[in-house]
């Protein structure tokens, strides 16, 4: 019985994972944003960390529907921002 509680809530968090990241807009280049569909663009700023650069305008796609984006430009010295455009 303990088994079969432990392998559901194993099942349950892994499916809970795979949702997540399949909701997660990816990164694409140049080359691949050319067969994909604009749909805009996000900017965000005063980030110390070009890793909170990337996962902040990550959130952004995401909340505008996107599937894919692209980083177009990221700028500063101590802080930092960037804009990114989006596709589906």
């Amino acid at each position: 019985m303990k088994n079969i509680i432990k392998t559901t809530l194993a099942i349950i968090a892994l499916s809970a994972s795979a949702l997540s990241y399949a909701a997660s807009p990816q990164m694409v280049s140049r080359s691949e944003a050319a067969s994909l569909q604009k749909i805009g663009v996000v900017s965000s700023g005063g980030l110390t960390t070009l890793d909170d650069l990337v996962a902040s305008l990550d959130m952004k796609a995401a909340d505008a529907g996107a599937t894919h984006y692209r980083i177009t430009s990221a700028t500063g010295m101590n802080k930092l921002s960037g804009t990114a455009v989006l596709y589906r």
